[in-house]
């Protein structure tokens, strides 16, 4: 069985990650979600709100898993025995970033980094910009899965 791990904050998850990960099923058996946790990170949403967010929007995908870690994506990857870390580009400056991230971890481990184009129509949202939208009280709803609801 392929699998593969998508890492990130989903601080809030956007329509851009849930576009990856509805597509990411259909390269891989099995698409694991994994909210990293960063202790020096301020999160506008708890890691449990993150954690359901994701839930409820792939409640319905039984080979969409949503789960939590700490410490280097690899590490976890190796803990779990995934082979593939799945990352999503929105742009070049994403796919520099991304480039020297997944080199690194193929030095660190035997692990592939796969990664898909945002669609067009996705392709310019990112969770900072939905942030700043929630702070100032904007309509971020378009931005986000029906999931993803601030209280």
């Amino acid at each position: 069985m392929k699998r593969a791990i998508f890492p990130g904050s989903f601080d809030p998850l956007t329509l851009g990650h849930y576009d990856i990960i509805k597509r990411g099923v259909t390269v891989f058996d099995e698409v694991i979600v994994a909210i990293g946790v960063n202790a020096d990170k301020k999160y506008m949403f708890s890691l449990d709100e993150r954690k359901q967010f994701i839930e409820e929007a792939f409640k319905d995908e039984p080979r969409i898993k949503v789960v939590t870690y700490k410490g280097l994506t690899v590490d976890f990857c190796k803990e779990i025995g995934v082979e593939f870390i799945l990352r999503g580009l929105r742009n070049p400056a994403d796919f520099e970033f991304e480039k020297a991230i997944a080199h690194t971890n193929r030095d660190l481990a035997p692990i592939e980094t796969v990664f898909l184009l945002t669609s067009a129509d996705t392709s310019y949202i990112a969770s900072s910009i939905v942030r700043d939208v929630i702070r100032n009280n904007g309509d971020y709803t378009k931005l986000v899965p029906k999931s993803v609801r601030v209280k």
